[in-house]
């Protein structure tokens, strides 16, 4: 068949590392022809990889589509605001696009590209990897043969860890709500994806609660430098001391983003220099470290979703409850529960060990759009943006319920952004 080729804009973690990857070990489905990398070591390293040419390496994705049309699908995954223009131009010049999500950090901005989803008639997926995976694919078609009966509510933990909190939503990139997006939409919008397709109805109102409780200046031990390798007094005591958690002989993520050279003296410079390394308690921070949901949809399910740092755990657990049945599991441990209450049976399903991130997500949507550009189907797909647009309106509207202190009703929400 066909070899699809693609662009790729952004080659950080999610594009050079997930995506990427994909390419490398499937080199007869699909073939990198063209980077937009502002990060010169990181677009060299991306080209050679992939075998680009040089005129086809771009610092800037402007650059990209300002030529004629390169490849037959592109890749965006740039920072969470710089979403939208490329999406639009992307679509504009005939690509099929795959957009990292959130898909805009701005709610009128995803009304609008589901909108143009529609008017460009391209393929165009939102990266809610998690519906592609064994686990959540297994629970789904439980729910869908009727395993539990009718589904009546939704109990969902998104169990981040200590340590992720610090490195992402602290220190990191995401730490900043007005330089990416509120917490809500850039770590849980795949939450709300979920939930939104395991109750199969439109969210109808929901209410949210929480806040940025601990990483805060007034929580700092006493006499902590602004750099743990200052010499901070606490470094024995705090499980946020960066040497502790990067400079160790495990150089997979987090570490690896912290510098593109493993070498432990460019990850010390890195700690040094870099906003990596910095107490956790006097960042520039202002996303939340806790924050639970309430929700209902059209179809009477009720849904309650909890995220929260402070846990040891670094997974999704989730518990489905129905008229007949109960569906537990737990993504780490790869495990399915399903009890019947009219047996008292218990029926434990092993879901297979991923051989991609995200539980098998990133292989199983990377596939999905190379064989729906092959097909030429530009129907919606399993994550259309078309259909991820009410996910994330359910995270914008959590957000507007948590500052306001309100219920938010999605439909009145919604009237509010019309995109034309």
């Amino acid at each position: 068949m066909k070899k699809v080729t693609v662009a790729l804009l952004g080659a950080g973690g999610r594009g050079k590392d997930s995506y990427g990857a994909y390419a490398l070990k499937h080199p007869d489905e699909i073939q990198f022809v063209a980077v937009a990398e502002p990060n010169e070591e990181r677009r060299m390293q991306f080209s050679r990889q992939h075998g680009i040419k040089n005129d086809m390496c771009f610092t800037d994705w402007r650059e990209l589509l300002g030529k004629e049309k390169l490849a037959d699908g592109i890749l965006i995954c740039t920072q969470d605001k710089m979403h939208f223009e490329p999406s639009v131009k992307s679509l504009e010049k005939g690509y099929h696009v795959m957009l990292e999500k959130p898909m805009a950090a701005d709610p009128k901005e995803c009304v609008m590209l589901g909108e143009y989803a529609r008017k460009y008639e391209r393929i165009f997926l939102i990266c809610h990897v998690l519906r592609y995976t064994n686990f959540f694919s297994t629970m789904k078609k439980l729910l869908d043969d009727g395993v539990i009966g009718k589904l009546i509510s939704i109990q969902h933990n998104e169990n981040v860890a200590y340590w992720h909190q610090a490195h992402s939503f602290v220190r990191g990139n995401w730490r900043d709500s007005k330089e990416s997006s509120p917490m809500i939409l850039a770590k849980c919008c795949h939450d709300m994806d979920l939930m939104l397709w395991f109750a199969g109805a439109d969210c109808v109102k929901i209410a949210s609660f929480g806040s940025l409780a601990h990483f805060k200046k007034e929580n700092a031990p006493e006499g902590s430098p602004n750099r743990c390798l200052d010499g901070c007094p606490a470094e024995k005591k705090c499980p946020y001391y960066a040497p502790n958690i990067y400079l160790t002989e495990n150089t997979s993520w987090p570490t690896s983003a912290i510098s593109d050279d493993a070498s432990l003296e460019a990850r010390t410079r890195a700690l040094m220099e870099g906003p990596y390394g910095r107490c956790v308690y006097k960042c520039d921070n202002d996303v939340v470290d806790h924050q639970v949901i309430s929700a209902e949809f059209a179809n009477q399910v009720t849904a309650a979703f909890t995220m929260c740092a402070f846990t040891n755990d670094c997974t999704r657990t989730i518990k489905l409850m129905g008229t007949k049945g109960e569906i537990r599991g737990s993504m780490e441990k790869r495990e399915i529960e399903v009890l019947d209450f009219l047996t008292g049976n218990k029926n434990i399903i092993q879901v297979g060990k991923a051989k991609s991130g995200h539980g098998g997500g990133d292989s199983g949507i990377m596939g999905e759009f190379i064989q729906n550009i092959r097909k030429g189907d530009i129907s919606q797909g399993l994550t259309s943006a078309a259909i991820s647009v009410q996910s994330h309106l359910m995270a914008f509207a959590a957000e507007k319920s948590r500052l306001e202190n309100k219920v938010v009703h999605i439909k009145e929400f919604e009237r509010s952004f019309s995109a034309f």
